[in-house]
């Protein structure tokens, strides 16, 4: 939905483009004032049907004020005080039930609450937005008194919004750069200090998360994932001699013939699930039909007689549910017989492999995982250089939660996990600099008369009637655009996973990184560079000694584009991310078309909508890239980033406390990568001001700005050589003290009494001495004192649950998932003839079932209760 809004205003905004799709080139006043009435428009559309809809549809909505399927602990605290079905209370704010007044109500509930419910990642990702509008305010009160002025009375002739950029300075006036020197030097300094406060403000507050019992209790905290063991060391014993404090290891088995047979039971058990609701149907049909109530069966009589004997009584056989072994040629067998006796068959032989690989018998990877006594011990592993070879017993990596695991990449060799990596590398970087060709082959058909002139033998498409040649030109190409931009993350994905990463979060990272070069070459620069040098090309080729000016002239025009871009992602797309016509469209429609069993009607249901880190981030990161680069050249963009980048905020931060349930976790390593790839933007801007005071032939500016340049480099340099090992591994002054903290909160003793109340007395003290509140200047340019670790321990949620594991949970936390695969338990409706009685009562013998929690209703459909779950679902261990 979102790449096809994209891809339709992109067209409606530049009505008069050339065939490339997206051209960038110079809005007119006319042109911005209608693309922003049709974002208004967009915008007020899609803000009353949410404001109607939103009450009336709590499972779109509000799922998790109530849907059972997320963990009591991390679902929002509502009450429904007039059990209208709505929550009128919200994490102790009230007027969520208003039309309006729900909207300051959701400022209202704390940013911690996010980090309960969404974790790092959520919390970051809302930090990212609201320290990018910041920055883009920020640049708006610095540039705009003094460059708007410098600009329009710069001698150039432009007009429109042409006129308050730098392409309207004359040559006449070039002592006049030295205001976008010392401008710019004020303002990109600004966004390198607030990239280092927000990187100390992150690892600070990583670290208090990480080191609080919400975290450090679960296993994965203290569980390591170590890579490339040799043969010779695949061995508990030794794995255990190598480090100290292990408590348990896994070594990971070759499950592959496990796997298959897994998955060829649990199809087979879903095939049989859906015959048996068939069958159950097909017959409670039937029995209203000739009998109704009267035809009811007598209790107890369900396990009499043959299989299907109850269904008989009304359907006869040759209707009951069947199958062909073999498309079109093969026999044709009772679906739920041959289900039977399969599942018979498979599950002895799938109890008899996960037996051998509990053993430890079984063909052992090259990966294992270790876990330790504490989550220091599992810290000093991760440090430890483990081999005297280089790429032995590494990668390692901690915090990875068994759901995340990619297991098929746990077997790679250090030579496989090499080439994987490399020419997955090479193959998305070729698809980034190459993929601007498909999209213009999109491009082409929005021109079908340029291309039927070009090429004869296409005239016949000039006969097309006029409605339908308008929609092939019109609307064709937006939808393929949509389509091609839908490819780029299900690719990207796909490459990561190939290249060796072992487990979802590290997909995430990667994707991120190849994303973000994405948006930057394909969504800015080529879009960029292609329009503004396209429009210039005629003047060009009458007069070649014109080029330089003529570009210095057009690269600030391609900023009206991203006015309109801004305009669109504030405005259409914060509007269509809250209403989620998708969504409902899925839920309400496919549901009532597709899903015709209780499990079914569950898993959409309790399928909250997720996030994908690795394309979601970029794109705002590339919109704040954006906005920096023309702050300088172009101003107003900012303007419009601002507003754009708090509707964002707004509709994700709802998005993110009513309505997502993100499963991955990076434990927030995505949002250090968003500040580091922010400082893109520094960098084309500096880039770009160096070549438009070189094309200007202004020296003393030219100068200046590669003299920032430098320094921003150096910055860089330093800042990531000091940062990087605090994003990989937590510090081991903080454990102690974390210990000591919480000992003395707790009231227990851990060690020497007395020196752990020295320490807390000491770690203590500072917040005493802070206590005075501080002004926003001095906690904004002093967040090692200010937002130190004591103080940001206490914005962590103190009410987590207490974290226990079963002995068996614990013993088969880290095993393949084949190998602890039960026997799925099928899902059936009850209904008034006794007919799933007889199923149970007879499946059962081969394959747990139940017909409790959903029932045939008197319309003949299957229905669900809400509260009702699938008879083997469990709620999953916090791991």
């Amino acid at each position: 939905m979102e790449a096809f809004a994209h891809a339709v205003v992109k067209r409606a905004i530049d009505p008069n483009a050339d065939k490339n799709v997206g051209s960038a080139r110079g809005t007119s006043t006319k042109a911005f004032v209608s693309t922003l009435v049709v974002n208004l428009v967009i915008f007020g559309v899609f803000a009353l049907v949410f404001l109607v809809l939103r009450r009336s549809n709590r499972r779109i909505y509000a799922p998790r004020t109530y849907v059972s399927v997320v963990e009591k602990w991390r679902r929002l605290r509502a009450v429904d005080g007039d059990r209208d079905g709505y929550a009128d209370e919200v994490e102790g704010v009230s007027g969520f039930s208003g039309i309006v007044s729900w909207v300051q109500s959701v400022w209202k509930i704390p940013d911690e609450t996010i980090l309960r419910t969404n974790g790092l990642d959520g919390y970051f990702f809302l930090r990212y937005l609201r320290k990018a509008q910041l920055i883009c305010f920020v640049g708006c009160c610095l540039t705009w008194p003094i460059l708007f002025p410098l600009n329009a009375t710069g001698g150039n002739n432009q007009d429109g919004l042409d006129m308050l950029s730098y392409s309207n300075v004359s040559d006449n006036n070039k002592n006049r750069l030295y205001a976008h020197v010392f401008v710019g030097w004020i303002f990109l300094g600004f966004i390198l200090f607030t990239i280092y406060r927000e990187l100390i403000f992150f690892t600070t507050m990583r670290q208090a998360y990480m080191l609080s019992p919400i975290y450090s209790t679960r296993i994965s905290a203290r569980t390591v994932l170590v890579n490339t063991i040799p043969e010779q060391y695949l061995n508990e014993t030794k794995l255990a001699r190598m480090f100290e404090h292990v408590k348990r290891i896994w070594i990971a088995t070759d499950t592959t013939e496990l796997d298959d047979l897994v998955e060829e039971r649990t199809k087979v058990a879903m095939q049989l699930e859906a015959a048996e609701v068939k069958l159950i149907k097909l017959a409670d049909k039937e029995r209203r039909k000739v009998g109704g109530e009267s035809e009811k069966v007598q209790p107890g009589m369900e396990t009499e007689g043959e299989s299907g004997s109850v269904a008989a009584r009304w359907l006869p056989r040759e209707k009951r549910p069947t199958h062909k072994l073999k498309p079109l040629i093969g026999e044709k067998v009772d679906t739920i017989d041959w289900c039977r006796g399969k599942l018979a068959e498979l599950n002895p032989k799938i109890d008899e492999l996960q037996a051998l690989h509990r053993s430890g018998e079984a063909k052992k990877l090259s990966s294992a995982f270790i876990e330790f006594e504490t989550q220091s011990a599992a810290q000093a592993a991760l440090q430890t250089l483990a081999h005297n070879k280089p790429l032995h017993m590494a990668p390692r990596f901690i915090g990875v939660s068994p759901e995340e695991v990619i297991w098929t990449n746990l077997k790679l060799l250090w030579w496989e996990r090499l080439s994987k990596f490399a020419s997955t590398t090479a193959f998305v970087v070729a698809m980034v600099i190459f993929w601007s060709i498909p999209v213009a082959i999109v491009g082409t058909i929005s021109n079908i008369t340029y291309l039927t002139e070009k090429v004869p033998f296409l005239g016949f498409i000039n006969d097309v009637p006029p409605v339908i040649l308008g929609v092939i030109t019109g609307l064709l190409p937006a939808v393929m655009l949509a389509v091609l931009m839908a490819l780029v993350p299900i690719i990207l994905r796909k490459m990561a996973s190939i290249s060796g990463c072992p487990s979802l979060s590290a997909v995430e990272l990667r994707v991120q990184n190849t994303y973000f070069l994405f948006q930057v070459i394909q969504v800015f620069l080529v879009t960029t560079m292609t329009s503004a040098a396209s429009s210039a090309v005629p003047q060009i080729i009458a007069d070649p000694t014109s080029v330089t000016s003529l570009l210095a002239e057009n690269l600030p025009k391609a900023s009206n584009f991203y006015i309109s871009f801004m305009i669109l992602q504030g405005l259409a797309i914060s509007s269509g991310s809250l209403v989620q016509l998708v969504g409902m469209i899925l839920y309400k429609v496919l549901g009532m078309l597709l899903d015709n069993t209780p499990r079914k009607m569950w898993r959409r249901w309790s399928g909250l909508t997720g996030l994908g880190w690795g394309t979601v981030f970029p794109v705002y990161t590339n919109m704040c890239v954006i906005a920096i680069t023309y702050s300088i050249i172009a101003p107003l963009v900012m303007g419009f980033a601002v507003v754009g980048l708090g509707l964002l905020y707004f509709a994700y931060r709802y998005n993110f406390l009513f309505v997502y349930n993100v499963n991955i976790n990076t434990n927030g390593l995505v949002y250090p990568r968003a500040l580091y790839q922010t400082l893109t933007g520094v960098y084309l801007a500096e880039v770009c001001l160096i070549g438009l005071f070189a094309i200007k032939g202004a020296f003393g500016p030219l100068v200046l700005q590669i003299i920032f340049l430098v320094a921003t480099i150096l910055f860089q340099i330093t800042l990531s050589g000091a940062i990087q090992p605090l994003l990989e591994f937590l510090p081991k002054n903080l454990q102690v003290e974390e210990e000591s903290l919480l000992s003395l909160e707790t009231g227990t003793k851990l060690g020497n009494p007395s020196a752990i109340h020295h320490d807390s007395e000491e770690s203590a003290h500072p917040i005493d001495h802070d206590a005075e509140p501080a002004g926003a200047i001095a906690r904004y340019l002093h967040p090692e004192t200010h937002e130190s670790y004591h103080h940001l321990r206490k914005r962590i949620p103190q009410d987590w649950p207490e974290i226990m594991y079963t002995p068996e949970t614990e013993r088969d936390a880290y095993f393949n998932p084949s190998i602890t695969d039960r026997t799925p338990a099928l899902w059936i409706p009850r209904d008034d003839g006794g007919i799933s009685a007889q199923e149970v009562a007879h499946t059962s013998t081969v394959q747990p079932i139940s017909d409790a929690g959903a029932i045939i209703n008197a319309k003949g459909s299957v229905e669900r209760y809400e509260d009702a779950m699938p008879p083997d679902w469990q709620e999953k261990p916090l791991y």
